[in-house]
């Protein structure tokens, strides 16, 4: 029993959480996740398909008839994220009792690089009001650790506290762009309906709301005039009762000033907001991986094949189906579909050998009837990401996962072995199908598989807690998905995880 008070009760039913969820939670950190069974790493030809530019271009023309005719699209970018850990380094030098930067340092560097980011002319204007010269006199006179404050605290440009979304990247033809006005301009380009409308959902946090209001009231209407499309952009906020209970090490609960914490469930919590997406096709990608116009030409040419592949899955799964509803399978069609499965998705399942007829039949529409989607995946050149495996599922058969490395049990050779050959890593780069034949939206949370969570450890106020991470998005949130992974290049990863990533070619005009 966890002995709740009034206060509790109230609290509780003020965020939409029953008694019942907080016992799971609870039960949950006493538990913890298991980890998850791996068959193998995917990799090129068993697990991630490598499309030959032929295939490329008939997606890229399946991708632009699915829009001719009139299909809904929509871009959904996590975009509720704080820029803080971009600035960690930044913070330290600042906090610290050096001076100048350390030689070699990610400081340094940057502040050698300085006029290279595209908010250099704002960070000047700000160390002139609050510091009494320009970035360059600063630098000259050893002050660079005010040229350090001037980007981070919230005398300057309080970098440190806004949204990643929000903040300058990039310089443009029209000035300066941040990633959300890289988002629009991406999406105009890739996924303008055929009405001209142009659909994308920020999820954003209600303390940024009005910030993001405000940017998009400035440049939605210059994108639009300038690409000739129009622009419904909405946004929703994480549930507060998707947020999850924090524990003490001892697995009771967190409380401060005798009230219960709870903390953000993590993006898998985004599930429910993708699930109210009116479209059929979804994009979803995160909010810093985006480039300027001059080096965009990959993402839009990969969107679009990806797009495309997704379609021309999509209409497999609908000749199948069909094939089913209709009773007009034979044996050997049959096989076709449980080939179909196998290649396409990658999954194995003992039903596979061990039905026959009407009853393999059954299984099979089952296993179509669901939500669809294809990952790019690029090749592993170093950065961090979670991998795509092929894993076993509760139900014995196995199928395509991405995971993280904390979903994988290392104490087992053969699994360090596996993660050190894995030849792919996922940049969330992902395109979903949503709806069922008869054009319905499905239920996206009845698809998330409750097991593949996990416990992470934090602090507040400077002391330790537990925290419970949900089902990621494209982790166990779509693991009973039918999943493709699709090989895309590296050129189409450009992710910004610190201030310093602005500085790479990629990321300049």
């Amino acid at each position: 029993m966890l002995n709740l008070t009034t206060e509790d009760r109230e609290l509780l039913k003020a965020r939409g959480v029953t008694e019942e969820q907080l016992e799971q939670q609870v039960d949950r950190f006493r538990t913890g996740f298991p980890y998850l069974r791996i068959a193998a790493p995917a990799r090129c030809g068993a697990g991630i398909t490598v499309l030959s530019a032929e295939e490329e271009a008939e997606a890229v023309d399946r991708w632009k008839q699915y829009l001719a005719a009139g299909g809904s699209v929509c871009k959904f970018v996590p975009a509720s994220g704080a820029a803080s850990r971009m600035f960690k380094a930044l913070f330290a030098f600042v906090d610290s009792a050096e001076e100048h930067p350390a030689e070699g340092s990610d400081v340094a560097a940057l502040v050698k690089d300085i006029h290279k980011v595209a908010f250099f002319d704002e960070l000047n204007e700000a160390a002139k009001k609050h510091y009494g010269a320009d970035v360059d006199t600063l630098i000259a006179d050893g002050r660079e650790k005010d040229v350090i404050r001037a980007i981070i605290l919230p005398e300057g440009l309080d970098y440190g506290a806004l949204p990643k979304g929000l903040l300058t990247f990039h310089h443009s033809a029209d000035g300066t762009r941040t990633p959300v006005e890289e988002q629009l301009m991406e999406g105009a380009q890739s996924a303008c309906q055929a009405d001209g409308s142009v659909n994308m959902h920020l999820t954003v946090s209600g303390s940024h709301r009005k910030a993001f209001e405000k940017k998009l009231a400035e440049a939605v209407p210059a994108i639009e005039q300038r690409m000739g499309v129009k622009i419904n952009v909405s946004m929703s906020e994480q549930l507060p009762s998707t947020d999850t209970v924090a524990v003490n090490e001892d697995n009771t609960l967190f409380r401060e000033d005798g009230r219960l914490v709870f903390r953000p469930g993590g993006h898998g919590a985004l599930i429910r907001n993708l699930d109210a997406i009116d479209a059929a096709v979804v994009f979803v990608k995160n909010i810093d991986n985006v480039v300027p116009d001059s080096r965009r030409a990959d993402t839009l040419r990969y969107k679009q094949v990806i797009a495309g592949y997704l379609i021309e899955l999509h209409d497999k799964v609908a000749e199948y189906t069909r094939l089913i509803d209709l009773r007009e399978y034979t044996d050997t069609r049959l096989g076709d579909v449980v080939k179909f499965m196998r290649e396409a998705f990658s999954i194995e399942a003992p039903e596979f050998n061990s039905l026959k007829g009407e009853d393999l039949a059954t299984y099979l529409r089952s296993l179509l009837d669901r939500p669809l989607r294809v990952c790019g995946m690029v090749r592993n050149e170093g950065e961090p990401g979670g991998g795509p495996y092929i894993a076993y599922n509760a139900d014995g058969s196995c199928s395509l996962q991405i995971l993280e490395s904390s979903q994988i049990d290392l104490s087992k050779a053969e699994y360090r072995e596996m993660m050190a050959h894995a030849t792919h890593f996922n940049p969330v780069d992902l395109v979903c199908y949503v709806r069922d034949l008869d054009g319905k939206g499905y239920n996206l949370p009845d698809f998330v598989d409750p097991e593949t969570g996990f416990i992470s450890s934090k602090s507040l106020h400077g002391r330790p807690l537990k925290a419970l991470e949900l089902p990621g998005l494209w982790n166990g949130a779509m693991s009973r998905w039918n999943t493709a992974f699709v090989e895309v290049p590296v050129s189409t990863f450009n992710p910004v995880k610190t201030v310093n990533d602005l500085l790479r070619l990629q990321h300049q005009n």
